[in-house]
């Protein structure tokens, strides 16, 4: 039997029942979804969307919006990573850098980023997102280029604080793509799918590099033409991204009509809107005043720490373990592709397992545990030949920490709604990312070579906090469901809410058909078949927060 999802009338409908239909009648915070969907739709008349309309729709946006996604942040992660493999071609000593300014090449970028989110907040709401989100790879694309140019420490450090600004866009508008395109359930494994693009990069980027070290050309270095190849490739694709991108479900050419208005209803049980171009300064303020936002800032500082000194020195490991047991830089290349893959088994594996009990703590803190051992072999095991397989080992246990970091946003996003709050939590959230990658190469130092003992203690204490925090948040979330009930009881409302956000069709249908036959596993059929009516998005487009709508369910 099929599933029937029907929308209910909107403040904007019963505007229009009242008899006042202009334009100006809808509040100016509206969601730009409430004002398309008042253009579109006739009287109260319901919106009914079935499963297989339902799957063509998502198809669809699956084929057009994903790939780009994919192809962007895996160009970005490329970029970002070309530090590392022209250390392993001889940038270190051909540039002259000594002491801690290898680091600092790491960690500038990073710190480009953290300068840039307050910028990037308000830039987020106010431009067309995808072709803002184009001008910025087109710009990183020319300044890595433009690398190949530098010849000492200061050009390197420029050029990279200008790649980290430009770079610094694309992470937190990916966010906001995700949740302006796809329901909750599928925003985590989507989430995933560009975030995993890391572990493609450390594969993809390793074999690139290989290959591209082995040009023999007179006037450039290898790590030059690495330089020049990546951004080339990066420029041409910021014109495919402005060309195919829509900046929202209501201006995408590739869907009809009445395919837009199934895609923008088929987000309405998110709570969470699709976009509002007007910045709100009370949602800016409760951003700051959420306590859940500083949880989820603290673990990605905590999980950024890691990853920022692994993702500069990680081939350097490689490279130093590796020398002593007698393989080349090539060869050193090579054996950082399993470590991709680890990232990628990690990230999407992770958020599968996620989307199938319908949560992500347990799955951050299980996530957690891999590095934590491979940290501990690290430090424990010598240096010496005899135990090249198991510190190779501990290595890519350590890999499965890029998981976490996605997890950390999609979970973030999932309970966050409003425009303007959305995109500021995203910019706290990415400065602490930023300040955990700048801080995490400089735990690092050539100096500590091969052991990098403090880097590896600091990283192995930080994801038994990241566990304690899971927890924390876990319990906060709870208390602010059993706040929200109580709210919908003082406002005559039942307290169940039907959440199918996080639910299959038939899932769905199979929740309606218990609420009918005989109500809640407790058998109280009457307060099922109560929770059973609850409407749920009729409020969705209004832009409106998570903590202002009494009707969002918060997911653990």
């Amino acid at each position: 039997m099929a599933t029937e999802i029907t929308t209910p009338k909107t403040d904007v409908e019963a505007i229009e029942l009242a008899g006042t239909t202009s334009a100006n009648d809808v509040p100016q915070s509206k969601d730009a979804a409430a004002e398309f969907l008042r253009q579109i739709e006739q009287g109260d008349r319901a919106v009914i969307i079935l499963p297989e309309e339902d799957q063509k729709v998502l198809h669809k946006i699956d084929v057009v919006i994903l790939p780009i996604m994919l192809v962007v942040y895996f160009l970005q992660g490329l970029d970002k990573s070309c530090l590392a493999y022209a250390s392993v071609f001889g940038l270190i000593e051909d540039t002259n850098l000594v002491g801690d300014q290898y680091s600092w090449l790491g960690s500038i970028v990073y710190l480009a980023q953290l300068v840039m989110q307050p910028l990037l907040a308000w830039l987020l709401v106010r431009l067309p997102i995808a072709k803002f989100t184009s001008v910025m790879v087109l710009c990183w694309g020319i300044t890595l280029a433009c690398m190949a140019a530098a010849h000492n420490f200061g050009g390197l450090l420029t050029a990279r604080f200008f790649l980290g600004s430009f770079e610094a866009s694309v992470a937190p508008a990916f966010i906001a793509i995700t949740q302006m395109w796809w329901r909750r359930r599928e925003q985590t494994v989507r989430t995933s799918y560009w975030y995993a693009m890391n572990g493609i990069t450390n594969m993809f980027g390793s074999l690139m590099s290989y290959g591209l070290g082995h040009i023999d050309s007179p006037k450039l270095h290898s790590y030059q033409i690495i330089f020049l190849f990546f951004g080339v490739v990066t420029v041409a694709f910021s014109f495919v991204m402005v060309t195919f991108m829509p900046d929202s479900p209501m201006e995408a050419k590739f869907l009809k009509e009445d395919e837009k208005v199934i895609a923008i209803e088929r987000l309405r049980a998110n709570q969470m809107g699709v976009v509002n171009r007007e910045w709100n300064h009370e949602q800016f303020k409760e951003s700051f005043i959420d306590p859940k936002t500083w949880f989820w800032f603290a673990m990605l500082f905590s999980i950024s720490i890691p990853s920022g000194g692994i993702s500069t020195f990680g081939p350097l490991i490689v490279k130093v373990l590796l020398k002593t047991f007698g393989f080349d830089s090539f060869t050193t290349i090579l054996f950082n592709i399993p470590f991709g893959a680890v990232q990628i088994v990690a990230t999407v594996g992770g958020a599968f397992l996620a989307q199938k009990i319908k949560k992500k703590g347990p799955v951050v803190a299980l996530l957690c545990i891999p590095p934590i051992v491979g940290c501990v072999v690290l430090l424990v095991l010598p240096h010496q030949a005899s135990h090249k397989a198991p510190l190779l080992v501990g290595y890519y246990l350590v890999s499965v920490y890029p998981g976490i970091t996605p997890l950390i946003y999609s979970w973030s996003s999932q309970n966050t709604a409003g425009t303007t709050k959305q995109r500021v939590t995203n910019a706290i959230l990415f400065v602490g990312q930023s300040v955990g990658n700048v801080v995490g190469p400089l735990l690092y130092t050539q100096a500590e070579a091969p052991s990098y003992t403090r880097g590896l203690v600091s990283n192995l204490a930080l994801y038994i906090i990241i566990i304690v925090f899971v927890f924390a948040t876990t319990i906060y979330l709870r208390l602010l469901n059993k706040s929200h009930a109580k709210k919908r009881v003082a406002m005559g409302k039942p307290a169940i809410v039907v959440d199918t956000s996080l639910d299959s069709a038939k899932e769905v249908a199979a929740k309606q058909a218990l609420a009918k036959a005989d109500g809640t596993p407790e058998g109280n059929a009457a307060a099922a078949e109560e929770a059973a009516q609850v409407v749920v998005g009729e409020r969705a487009f209004e832009n409106l927060t998570d903590l202002q709508n009494e009707d969002f369910v918060f997911v653990f």
